[in-house]
């Protein structure tokens, strides 16, 4: 078992601490390991943020600069806090034709954030995607697991108080 000391962190509990040294754990010694480690680490607090970076390249034996590479190189992974409920907007053709501009719009006007950005309170993360793969629905709102078709501006605040 893992024995490094953890560092402190807001966003880290001491239960999220023991389940990355399992993880460690498991993984260590195993060539090409840092992108499973990565993700469930992430899977555990939410993001990566550089003392838990530090602790798996420490753990993990390896040189931080390749921990912060992989981090930095795969868009899966993401070094910010992300909000409870992940909003992904389509930005393809079909869902631009349709309005998806004027949903982003009313989405950050209402909660004060652009995309790419948190809410402050951690609720809600707005991203826009090129294609969420459903032209047929759009424009296309993606919260969670729960795809939302043929949102319009006027709909969409409805839709996220559900979220709350």
């Amino acid at each position: 078992m893992l024995e490094l000391e953890h560092p402190e962190h807001p966003d880290i509990t001491d239960e999220m601490w023991t389940n990355v040294d399992k993880i460690i754990d498991e993984h260590s010694g195993q060539p090409g390991c840092i992108i499973a480690v990565l993700r469930k680490s992430q899977n555990i607090v939410g993001y990566l943020p550089t003392p838990l970076m530090d602790y798996i390249s420490t753990g993990l034996n390896l040189p931080r600069s390749d921990v912060f590479g992989v981090a930095s190189f795969y868009s899966l992974f993401s070094m910010e806090p992300k909000g409870r409920h992940v909003i992904k907007v389509c930005t393809g053709t079909a869902c631009y034709v349709k309005g998806i501009r004027e949903v982003i719009s009313r989405i950050s006007n209402e909660y004060n954030m652009e995309e790419g950005c948190t809410t402050e309170d951690r609720c809600f993360s707005l991203e826009s995607v090129r294609c969420l793969g459903a032209c047929g629905l759009a424009p296309v709102v993606v919260i969670g697991e729960d795809v939302h078709g043929a949102v319009k501006a006027d709909t969409v605040l409805d839709i996220l108080r559900k979220y709350e």
